[in-house]
């Protein structure tokens, strides 16, 4: 997969609890390779994280805050990762 700026892109998904969901999405972006964090509950999608390099903190608080009232409201959800895609042998 090719992002919209040409670097190459991985998707992944994962199961997660409601209770599980802000401590996952805090490690996720803690991470730094994460480009977009997409929430999806039941197969439809609830919100969107767009994540750009420099982008932490106060900008992405107030989306951290909506996944905590979100999880309190479903029991299971998928979060689908969209990471930057790192070569293996780097030259």
């Amino acid at each position: 997969m090719t992002g919209s700026n040409g670097t190459a892109t991985v998707s992944e998904e994962i199961r997660v609890r409601g209770t599980q969901l802000v401590d996952k999405v805090t490690e996720l972006i803690a991470a730094g390779n994460v480009r977009k964090i997409i929430l999806k509950h039941d197969g439809r999608t609830i919100i969107e994280i767009p994540l750009t390099i420099g982008v932490i903190g106060t900008l992405v608080a107030p989306q951290v805050a909506a996944l905590g009232a979100i999880a309190a409201l479903i029991a299971e959800c998928t979060i689908e990762i969209i990471r930057i895609d790192v070569p293996a042998n780097i030259s």
